[in-house]
């Protein structure tokens, strides 16, 4: 839109097409670059690249069972009423493994997570075994492999175990911990900055008085920029006072600004055309109820989403285009997941 009427106390010649002004958004406003996050904040983010394991968990053979370490073989015929008697040469434990190789009829008292010792191939439970005067009976028989965590089980060298795009849920950043993984390669969170505006706003807090209400659409906005992964730069109510509209919109380092408020056809309603003074107003009056005097334009390479005042408007509108916005300037997908259902709408007379 290079140039603009002005519409106030006029009203809208005409408003756009709602799926214009999303697929004008979808088109604009892609994924930004990626950053290097420490995996301990990780959890929420994004990821930009495909993560690819460089080791094997566990890299070692490991007891699944306090027990016993033994040599499968050498258990094989015990009974609770024949037991097989093993001498015990030593202990394990996680972290510190036993120093010596396991021999013939010998066993190795062992902890869960503790590295099996060189000659053994099973461990036998706790439960299963009773020990006396350095020797350990047990009294079932204890398969090769059985009760061990064997190299790679979990994952192995080379294994993709995450891919680009995917949003870390906290067992993803456990998972990253696990493999040493740190930093995380991320899509950057949006820098949202969120104005509201009107001379008849208190802040939130405050209780209404006289003929002014409590800003209470900024409480809103900034959970539901929380949620979508915003990352809140500057929150301020200005007045209805076209010079500071102006200096607050013109502040650089923002990817997202939401205006909330004087963003209709009123004799006060600057947010608009400071917008195309500044940027592009590339939309201004859209088709739907509630929220019809939305806009959407652009300040350099920030987005602008104009919301208007009335908090249920407010919602829609950013529910519709600008939450969408945030989500995929970091990375996440634009649609959320809702319940729907179909209903028929009635149609005024005309």
């Amino acid at each position: 839109m290079s140039a603009m009427r002005d519409v106030r106390m006029r009203g809208f010649e005409k408003r756009a097409d709602v799926a214009d002004v999303l697929r004008f958004l979808a088109q604009r406003y892609g994924a930004l670059e990626a950053e290097d996050v420490a995996v301990v904040d990780c959890a929420g983010r994004v990821l930009a690249l495909d993560v690819r394991s460089d080791v094997d968990v566990p890299g070692f053979a490991r007891s699944a069972m306090d027990g016993y370490a033994v040599r499968g073989e050498d258990t094989f015929g015990a009974s609770a009423y024949d037991p097989i008697a093993l001498r015990v040469v030593g202990e394990a434990w996680p972290g510190r493994a036993h120093a010596g190789s396991l021999g013939p009829q010998q066993a190795v008292r062992i902890m869960t997570g503790a590295p099996l010792p060189d000659g053994a191939d099973a461990v036998a439970m706790a439960e299963v075994c009773a020990e006396r005067d350095g020797v350990v009976e047990v009294h079932e028989p204890v398969a090769p492999r059985k009760n061990v965590g064997a190299p790679g089980e979990d994952l192995r060298a080379g294994e993709v175990v995450l891919r680009a795009g995917r949003r870390l849920r906290p067992q993803d950043a456990g998972l990253l911990a696990s493999i040493g993984r740190d930093p995380v390669r991320c899509v950057r969170r949006p820098r949202v900055r969120l104005y509201v505006t009107g001379d008849e706003l208190l802040p939130a807090g405050r209780r209404p008085e006289g003929h002014r209400i409590v800003d209470s659409n900024s409480v809103m906005l900034r959970a539901l920029l929380a949620r979508d992964g915003g990352d809140l730069l500057d929150f301020e109510i200005l007045p209805d006072d076209a010079a500071r509209i102006r200096d607050a919109l013109a502040a650089p380092g923002a990817d997202v600004v939401l205006v909330s408020g004087g963003s209709s056809v009123g004799a006060e309603d600057y947010a608009p055309h400071i917008v195309q003074e500044l940027g592009t107003l590339d939309f201004h009056g859209i088709a739907m109820r509630p929220s019809s005097p939305a806009g959407v334009g652009s300040i350099g390479d920030a987005a602008v989403v104009l919301l208007p005042g009335n908090p249920v408007s407010c919602l829609c509108a950013y529910e519709v285009f600008a939450g969408p916005t945030v989500r995929a300037r970091g990375g996440r997908s634009r649609r959320r997941a809702r319940r729907s259902s179909p209903r028929r709408c009635g149609r005024p007379d005309v």
